[in-house]
């Protein structure tokens, strides 16, 4: 396995404002074929947003997803670990707080994220998880 997080990340980040309807951001994950973006304030990570957030907290709860602003369901405030921390330490955060995913900062910008598939991929190339996290999206 990979000794640093920079080693198994996926580079670049996707993000919107905090002030941003979720159709906004739901548009944005379904052109750039993703399932999260960063909620950036200028540059500053203020939270995290999945497309089960958006399902969850937002469609489940009867909530206008024209009108609420991604900062109503994102998750505020976002474990983060940076491109030099060990794959161990990323790994270990994961499970102690149950998360699938987490932005890579350095120097307090956004420079990637780091996610169960990444792990997956970088440990064991031939797992199911592996295979999921490459294969292509359906439409």
């Amino acid at each position: 396995m990979a000794d640093f997080v920079r080693d198994v990340m996926t580079a670049g980040v996707v993000a919107v404002r905090p002030d941003a309807s979720l159709v906004e951001a739901a548009q944005l994950m379904r052109a750039q074929d993703i399932g999260d973006v960063l909620v950036a304030d200028g540059q500053r990570v203020v939270g995290m947003l999945t497309d089960r957030d958006i399902t969850v907290r937002a469609v489940a709860e009867g909530v206008d997803p024209l009108t609420a602003s991604v900062r109503s369901v994102c998750t505020p405030d976002p474990l983060v670990v940076a491109p030099q921390d060990p794959v161990t330490a990323a790994v270990a955060l994961m499970r102690q707080h149950a998360v699938r995913r987490l932005p890579v900062v350095e120097d307090g910008l956004p420079v990637g994220m780091v996610s169960l598939g990444d792990l997956a991929e970088a440990q064991d190339p031939d797992s199911a998880l592996a295979h999921i996290s490459r294969a292509a999206p359906d439409e």
